[in-house]
């Protein structure tokens, strides 16, 4: 299982085989996601499991451009305007299809990140509870909040990865911002979206309600028209307050 060739000799930018075959020795010694596919793998009675990830690999019908490589050493997201486009992560069962880890499984940061989580630890779900209560859930944002906190007299790992800890901030606050406008869009009812001035008209204005299909972001929602509005409102008063 060796996964790079034997003759590589670290040269050339190559990675150090020594330091590869240590990691790749650490995962398969503590990782419980590695054991299990090793397991499936070894195991006559399983289907294999593989793992695709491929960089090179162009979704049908998407510019060509769009997945180019980077061209600098920071690190962004795109995130597409679909409501249906999950950032979601696949695992291939030989001969029955795909199964789809969801950015809010609890295995989605091992398998996405193993070498920052090479116990195989939980990352984010919708099922933790909050200390001292039996309803009250933690929020993603206070779950990784905590998670890259600096404990006093603790080592921080996380800090220490360089360029894997910047992708996995800018994951982390994609999957915030997402679940986010996931959960406004399904509590516009919670958040008295009816009672907006626009809703109302567009209400007025069509024939069939149920043709309406419209999400309306408070302005608590940083970046959302309403938000933009009242910091332009906020601009504007300091302007004419203080010149």
């Amino acid at each position: 299982m060796d996964i790079i060739p034997e003759n590589d000799t670290g040269q050339d930018n190559h990675p150090r085989r020594d330091i590869i075959m240590s990691l790749q020795q650490m995962l398969h010694e503590t990782n419980s996601y590695v054991r299990s596919f090793k397991y499936a793998l070894e195991n006559n009675t399983f289907s294999d499991f593989i793992i695709v990830i491929d960089a090179d690999k162009l979704p049908q019908g998407e510019h060509e451009r769009r997945y180019n490589a980077p061209a600098s050493n920071e690190v962004s997201v795109i995130v597409s305007g679909d409501q249906h486009n999950r950032r979601d992560i696949v695992i291939e069962l030989r001969g029955s299809g795909l199964r789809r880890i969801s950015e809010t499984h609890r295995s989605y940061d091992a398998l996405q990140y193993p070498l920052l989580f090479p116990y195989g630890e939980d990352g984010y779900h919708f099922g933790i509870l909050q200390n001292g209560s039996t309803l009250k859930t933690v929020s993603c944002r206070d779950f990784y909040a905590y998670l890259l906190i600096v404990h006093e007299d603790a080592f921080n790992h996380l800090h220490r990865s360089r360029q894997p800890f910047y992708q996995f901030i800018v994951d982390m606050a994609a999957k915030m911002e997402s679940e986010r406008l996931c959960y406004i869009r399904l509590n516009q009812a919670k958040l008295r979206c009816d009672s907006y001035i626009h809703l109302r008209d567009a209400l007025r204005n069509y024939a069939d309600p149920c043709n309406i299909k419209v999400c309306i972001l408070p302005a608590t929602f940083t970046g959302s028209p309403r938000y933009m509005h009242a910091r332009t409102q906020d601009a504007m008063t300091y302007v004419r307050k203080l010149g």
